[in-house]
């Protein structure tokens, strides 16, 4: 019975629609779809170590849980941002603890990119024992920050970013909640709200929670364009300097440029000063793409680019 003076907090909208079949998931379709490497794993009833690799919001913690329940098994999360060793040896604790009444354990590492050598060390014994199976998610490469012993054991599962066509369907999935069936949302404003959403299911979800609360504060049934940016005001892109994200952004402005696409190297060029690039870092970067890219195809380009620099140098930020 619940205390008369104990109030939970109300879930957000991304938990409550939280998936709990591989069915129910959207996106992913690569690993999770007909024939792939985790529908087969969870078919076959036989759990293994495993990585998920991915930025944020893309399904790792949820497919994490998925497989421990399809698999019946203890699910132990452990925070690599919050736990230490002595968090690790509690979860070894109840791991030997079920497996003598019978039980697997799966344990769930989220950030595992942050713990130390010594920490992911910890982990070996009990994985090669088969004590317990590891599920580690991480936004960062492993091949780059998680201990080779450790990604020796375990299978390397990369997951995408949701597609338009993806984050359209989640629209749709909140839209048929019963507290939000008297809502709608216009193609224009769909569109928009993706884009912000930038393939992160769970950004989507918090923003179309705070949207339809606004619209219902303000008794509007249809949500357009002019109501959105009104309402969130400046967003920010997935940004993370010197990460993954940030060597993937700068990687496809150089491709775009060596492709010749101008629209698409002026995006990714805005798109990285938008989320936070140091100007100077992208001067360096284009002088470098003038000589190596460009090149005799036009020799103006490399004197252009190094006044732009110098003028930045000078000026500083927004002149320059």
């Amino acid at each position: 019975m619940p205390d008369l003076f104990s109030r939970q907090p109300d879930a957000p909208l991304a938990e409550r629609l939280r998936p709990h079949s591989l069915d129910d998931v959207i996106g992913q379709q690569h690993l999770i779809g007909e024939g792939k490497p985790l529908r087969v794993a969870v078919e076959g009833g036989k759990p293994h170590s495993m990585l998920l690799w991915g930025p944020p919001g893309v399904g790792k913690t949820t497919l994490a849980r998925i497989l421990a329940q399809s698999f019946n098994a203890q699910f132990l999360p452990v925070s690599a941002v919050f736990s230490g060793v002595k968090d690790i040896r509690e979860a070894i604790l109840k791991a030997e603890t079920a497996l003598q009444q019978g039980h697997s354990t799966i344990l769930f590492v989220d950030e595992v990119h942050r713990f130390n050598k010594a920490q992911q060390d910890a982990f070996l014994p009990h994985v090669e024992s088969g004590l317990l199976t590891f599920i580690g998610a991480t936004t960062e490469n492993p091949s780059f920050e998680v201990n080779p012993a450790l990604l020796s054991r375990a299978q390397v599962y990369v997951l995408q970013p949701l597609s338009a066509q993806d984050l359209q369907q989640l629209i749709d999935k909140v839209l048929a909640l019963p507290d939000y069936q008297g809502f709608a949302i216009n193609g224009d404003a769909r569109e928009l709200l993706c884009n912000t959403a930038d393939g992160d299911a769970r950004r989507l979800l918090n923003l179309l929670e705070q949207l339809l609360r606004a619209a219902a504060t303000r008794r509007l049934n249809e949500l357009t364009p002019e109501f959105l940016a009104e309402s969130l005001g400046a967003q920010i892109r997935r940004f993370d300097k010197g990460g993954e994200s940030f060597y993937n952004q700068i990687s496809a402005l150089h491709k775009s440029v060596r492709g010749s696409h101008p629209n698409a190297a002026l995006y990714w060029f805005c798109r990285m000063l938008d989320g936070g690039a140091d100007p100077r870092y992208l001067a360096r970067r284009i002088v470098r793409m003038a000589w190596e890219d460009i090149g005799l195809a036009d020799p103006r380009a490399m004197q252009i680019a190094n006044e732009d620099a110098a003028t930045y140098e000078r000026l500083g930020s927004a002149e320059g």
